[in-house]
């Protein structure tokens, strides 16, 4: 069996290292307005590209950048810059569904992967595509069974990329799934003129909704479902099925999550592709995995279309159901980098010792903690509260304003 590249979202900086630490192969990310996050995560712009680039080959991993939203004639400059400016900082490749980005990646010479918004669905779109691009994003409709035949008949028509490579296949194994097929969406243009395909989806979704008869005017709620709303796609528990049928890539929904869900999300999911390889993937393990998943920002899972099942699995409520939450508790206000120590000024609520701790950190990413002794104001502590300052020992150099959470029960 070959082993699939990981591909982890990242949405800013924090999420970066998450990724990068939680063992992902590739990163893709966006910038400005011209990537389907740009309502959720404006955090990462064209001058940060270089940057971006250079901590991702630093740590040995790819860094993709997506141009995917509809495109309209104002877009080009700005594309153009963006692509340019990719190429310049060695991005690995553009990741787009427009035939203008398509013509503006081959003039600069820039790798290209064909987008899930392409919506690309059988094995002759598939060939089509590969005088463009090297890598294809199938659409998330598919079942395990059509991506396989896919794959294999890659291999027996011996389609190559623009590179000269075997096309290499890409599928999404986790993360929120929209109602819409492979996520083109007009619901939020048409009732809030925020259009989903420019990356300002406002979910609407994800609300409850009423039926009505439009003879008698009857009205009917739909009773504890969120009829558009799906749960999220989880593929760990059959991850030895999605191996078997030669996917090249394994994709991770999430630019817009915390770095704690990318890092959490990253970790299961190169655990389980690591595990199936050397034979010690089993259902208990896949337990502890679905654990860890449960704990960040999911809104319930299902196995998405790829066991050929029902249309659709829906959420029973319009949020998360993460089984952990963060309460924002301290700022970093300075770092000890001679003997590893940070200090944290408290700005809400307060610590006790034992308390389960979150860091965030802009160059750190996501690190939990359980700080079993407190030091406060330079004295052991009990308890800090609001203007305190803490410090402890954390052997990655964090920065200023970096945050720190207490993780709590979400039933608690």
């Amino acid at each position: 069996m070959k082993r699939p590249e990981l591909l982890a979202p990242v949405g800013s900086f924090e999420s970066l290292h998450a990724a990068i630490r939680g063992g992902a192969d590739a990163i893709y990310f966006g910038v400005e307005q011209l990537n389907m996050r740009t309502k959720s995560v404006p955090t990462i712009t064209v001058e940060d590209i270089a940057e971006v680039a250079e901590v991702c080959h630093n740590n040995g991993i790819k860094a993709y950048l997506t141009l995917n939203t509809v495109m309209y004639d104002h877009d080009m400059q700005l594309a153009g810059r963006i692509i340019k400016a990719c190429k310049t900082a060695g991005i690995d490749a553009i990741i787009a569904s427009d035939y203008a980005i398509f013509g503006m990646c081959q003039a600069q010479g820039m790798p290209l992967h064909i987008s899930t918004q392409a919506n690309v669905s059988n094995i002759e779109s598939v060939s089509f595509f590969a005088s463009m691009a090297d890598v294809i994003v199938l659409s998330r409709e598919l079942t395990v069974k059509q991506v396989a035949h896919i794959v294999a008949e890659v291999a027996r028509r011996n389609i190559r990329g623009i590179s000269g490579q075997l096309m290499k296949i890409e599928a999404f194994v986790h993360g929120a799934l929209c109602m819409a097929v492979s996520g083109k969406c007009y619901m939020s243009l048409h009732e809030k003129n925020a259009s989903a395909n420019r990356g300002a989806c406002v979910q609407n979704c994800r609300r409850p909704y009423k039926v009505t008869d439009l003879e008698t005017g009857n009205e009917m709620v739909i009773d504890n479902e969120y009829i558009m709303s799906p749960k999220d796609l989880c593929t760990i528990d059959f991850m030895d099925q999605m191996i078997e049928a030669g996917i090249d890539v394994f994709k991770i929904e999430g630019r817009s999550k915390s770095a704690e869900y990318v890092y959490a999300t990253t970790k299961c999911y190169r655990e389980a592709i690591d595990a199936v390889l050397d034979g010690s993937y089993n259902q208990d393990r896949v337990a502890i995995w679905m654990e860890e998943l449960e704990k960040v920002y999911n809104r319930g899972f299902w196995g998405g279309y790829f066991m050929g099942k029902k249309l659709g699995e829906w959420s029973q409520i319009p949020g998360s159901i993460a089984t952990e939450k963060k309460v924002y508790i301290a700022r970093c206000s300075k770092y000890y980098p001679k003997i590893q120590v940070a200090e944290f000024t408290i700005e809400s609520g307060q610590l006790k010792a034992g308390d389960p701790l979150l860091v965030l950190g802009r160059n750190t990413g996501s690190d939990k903690l359980n700080l079993t002794a407190l030091v406060v104001n330079g004295e052991p502590a009990e308890v800090a509260i609001k203007g305190d300052k803490i410090t402890f020992p954390f052997e990655n150099a964090l920065r200023p304003g970096d945050k720190l959470y207490k993780l709590v029960s979400e039933n608690a």
